[in-house]
């Protein structure tokens, strides 16, 4: 069994800046899923930046970054009913394990006014 964290913090102007300059990046980074659940929220921006954290912080985990064959909307943060964030692995991101075995995600999202943060760990071929 391995395990692998990843954390990243973000400033959520950065992300509101980057989403305002390009409309289009919203649809290439965020799935569906986390566009709806955030276009509820009073503030969307900072619920999209800390999902833009959990991009990052699995890429990390992972080892693998944004690139040929593995996207942004490879990684999705989903919510249970109760509300708690988790992570479905789809595409390249779930195809990026060295030993092919299943991958544990666990999640923590944070956010204030200014600034969004995730920790991700991934534990390969175990629960977590």
């Amino acid at each position: 069994m391995a395990i692998a964290v990843g954390v990243d913090l973000v400033r959520v102007a950065r992300v509101r800046r980057l989403l305002e300059d390009n409309p289009a990046a919203e649809r290439e980074i965020f799935t569906e899923r986390e566009r709806d659940y955030c276009a509820c929220r009073r503030d969307r921006y900072i619920h999209l930046a800390a999902r833009f954290a959990a991009k990052e912080a699995t890429f990390k985990a992972l080892g693998t970054g944004v690139g040929p064959g593995c996207r942004w909307t490879d990684v999705e943060v989903v919510n249970t009913r109760l509300g708690r964030p988790t992570l479905r692995l789809t595409g390249g991101a779930s195809r990026t394990t060295e030993s092919g075995e299943p991958v544990a995600a666990e999640i923590s999202l944070s956010h204030t006014g200014d600034y969004a943060i995730a920790s991700v760990v991934l534990v390969h071929g175990g629960a977590v």
